[in-house]
């Protein structure tokens, strides 16, 4: 019942309330619960990801905390994208079939260039700095 919280209550209640009706966590269930509000290619430089070997040749590993995906479109190329949809700022949650999928509205990208190839995303992923090193991949 509203009418016990008093005017500052009210208008604290109802801007907690304000805001996206987006809850990207709800949809995603393997986003651990954060909040998509970091912002792309906020990597740290330098950082091991991953083996070369860790990253299946036409498919691609997401890593979750530096908000990044890492592709292998042919063998021995490897890609990097944001890892954040450009729709709505959802963390995407797949790579399959050639793509990078975003669980939120079905957006899907290509994993050799990040260019959109199922909409409604209308941005391609943001393009992000790695080094292939030996069997090793880093953050550039």
């Amino acid at each position: 019942m509203i009418a016990g919280v008093g005017a500052g209550g009210l208008a604290l209640a109802i801007s907690a309330c304000g805001g996206s009706t987006e809850t990207p966590a709800a949809t995603a269930p393997d986003a651990g619960g954060q909040s998509s509000a970091a912002q792309p290619g906020a990597s740290q430089s330098g950082g091991a990801l991953a083996k070369t070997a860790d990253i299946p040749v036409g498919g691609g590993t997401i890593f979750k905390d530096q908000k990044i995906v890492v592709t292998q479109p042919t063998a021995g190329e490897f890609k990097a994208f944001s890892a954040i949809c450009t729709h709505k700022g959802c963390p995407v949650a797949s790579v399959a079939d050639g793509a990078i999928v975003c669980p939120c509205h079905g957006s899907k990208f290509d994993i050799a260039d990040g260019s959109v190839t199922n909409g409604p995303a209308d941005k391609p992923l943001a393009a992000q700095q790695i080094k292939v090193e030996g069997d090793q991949i880093t953050l550039a």
